[in-house]
């Protein structure tokens, strides 16, 4: 039987992304560990794959070389879309302190709560991506963030077009969609109805804060700063960081608990195990078995950026490859965690590994804002659901996608 590279080398240059992305999606270990053995940087016209964890590491950190210049047409100016231009720095630092870590117990609580809540009020059976993995941060989006008034099925629509529009519908990914264009435009049109909304919600907020009637809220706060004239921090930039909170919290998180959920249950033991520790709400425990399940199955099993200028990977290797500028390199973040240079043993499931050299969150100057609250909220849920009793899942549903659309749970109530 021929290797993954093997068939790939036979294969017509025109043809080899998409066998490649295929392996990827289907086959990811098994194709991984022979690109990190005997082809680590992987060159195509549309990309260049990374697949050792010092070169996904050194694409991550070298923000100077690596770009994301790919999330503008996204995104606009909005701070991420930025490398370390001095929007950066301000706005990531304010949102930062806007989120504050202090609060990180309480909010580990509140999602407990709203996830044993929703569980309890299903009867027994649940289509669980909208009745709890995307429903969780919802609620914290509104009764925690402050966007109140609006219906979270909007809320959803506008997070969800926004990510898939950014992360998973790039120029290489054009061979996954039938019409590029269209998710575009979803994207825009939900941008539209969510700026109405947010500059509805600034205008309340303001109106409270002039009335001596303010909250604790991110939006008011961020409100709070920017009528101070302490920072360059307009109103605008408000709703762009605002639209920020939203975007970054909801389909991540489902998707990081989907993935974690269903890997766990294809493997009983470790099920098990799981599920005594969450029945003994041995709360490191149980994150141990969900963020070692990530590291099998992310849900970003790559991260993408720009070269911009002629650099070099693997520099000192026998594998050194130029990279030119101009090309799009994927630090496939998915092997790197699999490199037994960075990971002992690998290969092994191992629940008490710990995060170290993960990349769960990304890495460097565009590491993930939320990460002290996803690295709570993502185990909770999967922890309220592990207490379940007898549970029974389908397949899970990606609807021809990138993202767990529907997955249907029953349970003994």
């Amino acid at each position: 039987m021929a290797s993954y590279l093997q068939t790939y080398d036979a294969t017509p240059a025109a043809e080899r992304w998409r066998l490649v992305r295929g392996w990827m999606h289907n086959e990811p270990w098994a194709f991984y560990a022979e690109l990190r053995k005997d082809r680590p940087i992987l060159v195509m016209p549309e990309v260049t794959l990374a697949t050792r964890f010092d070169d996904c590491a050194e694409i991550l950190r070298r923000h100077d070389v690596f770009s994301v210049a790919l999330y503008k047409p996204k995104q606009g100016d909005y701070f991420m879309a930025q490398d370390d231009t001095a929007v950066h720095w301000r706005e990531k630092s304010i949102m930062r302190a806007i989120l504050d870590f202090e609060d990180i117990p309480a909010i580990r609580t509140f999602v407990a709560s709203k996830a044993a809540e929703l569980l309890a009020s299903a009867g027994g059976s649940m289509e669980a991506v909208a009745g709890l993995t995307r429903a969780v941060p919802l609620a914290l989006v509104q009764e925690w963030f402050g966007f109140e008034h609006v219906d979270p099925a909007k809320l959803c629509k506008w997070s969800y077009w926004s990510q898939i529009d950014t992360f998973w519908n790039q120029p290489f990914d054009a061979i996954a969609w039938s019409d590029p264009a269209k998710v575009i435009a979803e994207r825009e049109a939900a941008g539209k109805e969510m700026v109405v909304y947010l500059i509805e919600l600034v205008a309340i907020r303001e109106g409270k804060l002039k009335l001596g009637l303010g909250g604790h809220d991110p939006v008011t706060r961020l409100l709070e700063l920017s009528s101070s004239g302490a920072v360059k921090f307009d109103l605008r930039r408000v709703i762009e960081n605002v639209a920020g909170l939203l975007i970054g919290a909801v389909e991540t998180t489902s998707h990081a608990v989907v993935n974690a959920l269903d890997f766990l249950i294809s493997r009983p033991d470790d099920l098990a195990k799981a599920r005594a520790a969450a029945l003994g709400e041995n709360t490191a425990a149980v994150d141990g078995y969900v963020f070692e399940a990530i590291r099998f199955r992310p849900a970003f099993p790559y991260f993408f950026r720009t070269c911009e200028e002629d650099a070099v990977l693997g520099r000192g290797e026998a594998y050194e490859t130029a990279v030119p500028k101009g090309t799009t390199v994927l630090a496939v973040t998915q092997s790197g965690m699999f490199d037994p240079k960075a990971m002992s043993h690998p290969d092994e499931f191992d629940a008490g590994r710990g995060l170290g050299n993960q990349f769960h969150f990304g890495l460097g100057l565009h590491e993930c804002l939320g990460r002290a609250i996803g690295r709570v909220m993502i185990p909770e849920i999967v922890a309220q659901s592990l207490r379940l009793s007898e549970l029974t899942v389908g397949s899970v549903d990606r609807k021809g996608g990138p993202v767990p659309e529907s997955w249907d749970w029953r349970w003994k109530n």
